[in-house]
């Protein structure tokens, strides 16, 4: 199956709504939907895939982000704007990324320590999230402008929260990757909104 075709970056931006809608469960209640937050730090290790899908461990890994994208292109207007800004952010990031290439090469190492750490640990240990959290913080979150996180106080300050959130943040990244890689683009996301609807909806009823 050809990589640049209209599923494969529905998936993939259904990957970056995930991100960022767990990001924001996160920052708001402190706490997240486990399966999705699995899927989603599963496909930031996950290097090497047979499909675009495998990536999120099958479709209902993406599940959540395929409902969230289709809230936010139902309607004339943006259904969740503070999720529409974290999805936008994570994009730029990754094409401002894809010039760094030393950055590149430490990340991939980062991700390379913490696939390691998952074999011993689990998926969502803190150690995992500790480490992807400071890697995100020492590489994309030194790009500017910074994302900034909205929410509240006392899950803001939490640390172990905060490590997840920039975990998913990378995982944000990872799928903004996949989704220029599969042949997105903004124009593309701007002409085709009916077309990801249509996709979005075929996709929900697989799962």
């Amino acid at each position: 199956m050809p990589l640049k075709t209209i599923t494969n970056q529905t998936i993939a931006l259904a990957g970056v709504a995930q991100a960022c809608y767990l990001v924001q469960q996160l920052a708001t209640s402190g706490s997240a939907d486990s399966k999705a937050m699995e899927a989603s730090i599963g496909s930031l290790l996950k290097i090497d895939a047979a499909s675009v899908t495998d990536i999120y461990g099958g479709l209902e890994g993406v599940g959540l982000g395929l409902k969230q994208l289709d809230k936010q292109l139902t309607g004339r207007t943006i259904a969740d704007p503070e999720q529409a800004r974290y999805a936008a952010s994570l994009i730029y990031l990754e094409r401002q990324l894809s010039n760094r290439p030393e950055m590149l090469k430490t990340i991939t190492a980062g991700i390379e320590k913490a696939q390691n750490q998952a074999e011993h640990f689990g998926l969502l240990h803190e150690n995992i999230f500790a480490n992807l959290g400071d890697l995100y913080h020492s590489t994309i979150s030194t790009i500017p402008p910074r994302i900034m996180v909205n929410g509240e106080p006392e899950y803001l300050s939490n640390p172990a929260i905060v490590n997840k959130i920039r975990a998913l943040l990378l995982a944000g990244v990872r799928s903004a990757l996949l989704w220029r890689q599969c042949g997105g683009a903004r124009w593309k996301f701007l002409l085709f909104r009916k077309k990801l609807q249509d996709e979005i909806q075929l996709l929900l009823k697989h799962i």
